[in-house]
């Protein structure tokens, strides 16, 4: 009975953890920022599942709590309707829809950090070198000067074109970002040993693009399967032993650690990747770039971004769990989501 509804059950687990992990984000975002009290506030303020009880909610704070319980709810049994009307799809064309929603995580933060880091750079440049006044007006090139403000108005509108960027331009290669760290680098040393000449924004953007090259990349160089191996055992597996070891690694070894990173890094308002965050933080080094709050950033995108592809690399080890070896084809994970199967 089970294995009959392995597949239902599968894909269920899937979009449920997919769609967790983004209401945990909306959460995160309605809670910390927008002062909602949440789900555990609410819980708190009734003294439900064994918490001790805190009456200081308004009542207007209350309606918010149940709302979000209950777009939270709804959006989960959503998914779950949405999983058994679509019972015919197979778990292959799941996992390449997971791969795909991934990969548009990847490309829309592959934009979003590099248009921030050139118009940041730029504008930085600008500032230490005197000339933001005279081409923006003495009361921008102050309100340039606050991180809140450039990152309200500057950085947040780049992400929100980098989606439409994203979306539009499908075929990126993390080549291009690493020419650029090199490129960045490259300048750095000319103008330091040739002209003399260096400023804390230049090292500034090298951090940023290199940070994100490498945990941007891990999604896609999973797919690749360029990610070490220590295999004493695994060569030497058949196929479907290979996937069953796979599937208890992705299971309880890789989407447990994103959840981990999310969870400690945004449990609570000072947490390491809340707290720069909300505060907007940024590098000590006088007139650098005012882009360290979105390093933190970085570590929300790997986490997410890793889990979807671990849903992905799960639900294929499962379908070729569930074969029997009644398939003759061989395609290799990379094959599925690439579409190259020569």
């Amino acid at each position: 009975m089970l294995g009959k509804n392995l597949p239902l059950i599968s894909r269920g687990f899937a979009y449920v953890m997919v769609s967790s992990v983004f209401l945990y984000l909306i959460n995160n975002y309605l809670v910390f920022w927008q002062e909602f009290p949440g789900p555990y506030a609410l819980f708190l303020h009734y003294g439900w599942f064994g918490l001790e009880q805190a009456d200081d909610l308004s009542v207007t704070r209350v309606s918010q709590g149940w709302g979000q319980v209950m777009v939270y709810l709804l959006t989960l049994a959503t998914s779950i309707a949405y999983v058994v009307k679509t019972s015919s799809r197979s778990l292959e064309e799941e996992s390449i829809r997971f791969a795909t929603l991934s990969a548009y995580v990847v490309r829309l933060s592959f934009w979003a950090v590099l248009m921030i880091g050139i118009v940041d750079m730029i504008i930085s440049l600008l500032r230490v070198e005197n000339l933001l006044e005279p081409i923006a007006g003495e009361w921008l090139t102050q309100q340039l000067g606050r991180p809140i403000f450039r990152g309200n108005y500057i950085h947040y509108p780049l992400v929100i074109v980098a989606c439409f960027v994203a979306a539009r331009l499908r075929n990126i290669s993390f080549t291009w970002l690493a020419l650029m760290c090199v490129l960045a680098e490259f300048l750095i040393v000319i103008t330091r040993f040739v002209f003399s000449y260096e400023q804390a924004y230049m090292g500034d953007v090298v951090r940023f693009w290199y940070a994100a090259l490498f945990l941007f990349a891990s999604a896609y160089t999973l797919v690749e399967e360029g990610h070490v191996r220590v295999d004493v055992l695994y060569t030497g597996f058949g196929r479907r032993k290979k996937a069953l070891f796979d599937s208890i690694g992705s299971l309880f070894l890789g989407m447990p650690i994103c959840w981990v990173i999310l969870m400690h890094g945004m449990g609570g308002r000072g947490n390491s990747i809340n707290s720069p965050l909300l505060s907007f933080e940024v590098s000590q080094s006088g007139y650098g770039m005012y882009i360290k709050y979105i390093m933190a950033a970085f570590l929300i995108v790997f986490a997410v971004t890793m889990l979807i592809q671990f849903v992905s690399y799960l639900l294929y080890n499962i379908s070729r769990l569930i074969d029997h070896g009644e398939r003759e084809d061989n395609v290799t994970y990379q094959q599925l989501i690439t579409g190259n199967k020569s």
